[in-house]
């Protein structure tokens, strides 16, 4: 028994010419000296593959206008699972070095490759999934075949053609393709696409961000604007406020104004009651003044009329004869002055003898005496004690000496 490895094929072939094939992991059977066995691997194969030819591009007029192009791709192949395929497997392509083994496959891969990128256009090998029917390639009777016998999946065309076109030649090999894989396609025309392409998308990347920056600016602009407009409307908001206040002060004021004119005109008033009724009060004060002096000046002025009657009643016409010696002195010489300057007519009609200066000096003597008494009444004269008029003194003026009154008294006696 011979132990089999796993991702292992152990091949024994026996004297009769059978052959017998065993996968690992497991068990062989094997009989030194009868059998003989070997052993091929059975895991996949992993290919690079680096594909440069031209496209089948025509241009408008239908003439040649191929594109060179390169195709990076990877191939995994591995071993049939059929006996035959082991076989042919063993005899065809593991019988041959490491190196001849990569460089066969690698070999037809890419020379299929080729082929197929002879019959796509430039813009097919860009094209992400299959688009046409199997049946609609333009492929020699056994490619097709091949082709068909390959499910049709969703997958690159290139990798359609290469399948379909190597599928007959690796089972002559005794292998199956098991993936392919484009990695990239590379042109120039691709290269120039991709930059106007990138330009194009930086372009529209600048207009974006162009119209996100405007848009941001604008956005900035209106929430300063609405800023502004708040503080426009803060500002007018502060000044009605301030005119309101000011007015409130103004009506304040003009109020206070009017309460101090009020309280001014009260108190003027009250003032003005007040001296009015001072004024009433030292009026009718006064007038009760006056009207007590009057009262009483009357009083005296009677008292001394009856004083004056009682003394004339009393002592006769002495009390004038005594005044008139002592105003003598002064009114002589006005006397004697009216009589030098009179014209004097000396008339005797009485008989009496003392003519018309006689009759003048007693005119004079008899005005004399009514001012006298007229004086006596007026209180500016008084009497003494004894039958005297009481004179209240006026002007500083002295009353009459009570001497002279007291001598008339008693010559008159």
């Amino acid at each position: 028994m011979t132990q089999v490895e796993a991702g292992t094929i152990r091949m024994v072939s026996q004297l009769n010419g059978h052959t017998a094939i065993y996968k690992g992991p497991g068990k062989a059977i094997e009989v030194p000296l009868f059998t003989t066995g070997t052993t091929i691997p059975s895991k996949a194969i992993n290919i690079d593959l680096d594909i440069a030819d031209q496209t089948a591009d025509v241009d408008q007029n239908g003439a040649p206008k191929p594109i060179k192009v390169r195709v990076l791709a990877s191939a995994i192949v591995s071993v049939g699972d059929s006996n035959e395929m082991i076989t042919t497997a063993a005899n065809k392509f593991f019988a041959k070095p490491q190196s001849e083994q990569t460089a066969t496959l690698s070999d037809l891969l890419t020379s299929t490759g080729r082929r197929a990128v002879n019959l796509l256009n430039h813009d097919e090998l860009f094209s992400a999934k299959a688009q046409r029917s199997v049946a609609s390639l333009p492929l020699d009777p056994s490619t097709a075949h091949a082709m068909a016998s390959v499910p049709v999946e969703e997958d690159d065309r290139l990798a359609l053609i290469i399948k379909g076109a190597c599928s007959r030649e690796l089972q002559d090999l005794g292998l199956v393709f098991n993936s392919l894989n484009i990695k990239e396609v590379q042109s120039e025309v691709a290269e120039a696409r991709r930059r106007q392409s990138a330009v194009e998308a930086k372009a529209n990347a600048d207009i974006v961000s162009a119209d996100q920056e405007r848009r941001a600016r604008e956005a900035q602009l209106g929430a300063e604007q609405a800023i502004n407009d708040k503080q426009r409307d803060l500002e007018q908001r502060r000044a009605q406020n301030a005119a309101t206040v000011a007015e409130a002060e103004a009506k304040k004021q003009e109020a206070l104004a009017i309460q101090r004119e009020a309280e001014l005109k009260a108190t003027q008033l009250a003032q003005a009651h007040a001296d009015a009724a001072r004024v009433r009060v030292q009026a009718e004060a006064a007038a009760d003044a006056e009207a007590v002096k009057v009262r009483t000046m009357g009083l005296a002025q009677a008292d001394a009329i009856r004083a004056v009657n009682d003394a004339i009643r009393e002592g006769g016409d002495a009390y004038l004869a005594l005044k008139q010696i002592e105003m003598l002195p002064m009114i002589a010489p006005a006397i004697a002055s009216a009589l030098a300057q009179a014209k004097l007519i000396n008339i005797s009609g009485a008989g009496d003898g003392r003519g018309a200066a006689g009759g003048a000096t007693d005119q004079i003597t008899g005005v004399i005496q009514t001012l006298l008494a007229t004086q006596l009444v007026s209180g500016q004269l008084r009497l003494n004690d004894n039958n005297q008029v009481p004179q209240p003194a006026t002007n500083g003026a002295a009353p009459p000496e009570p001497a002279a009154a007291d001598a008339f008294g008693a010559k008159r006696r």
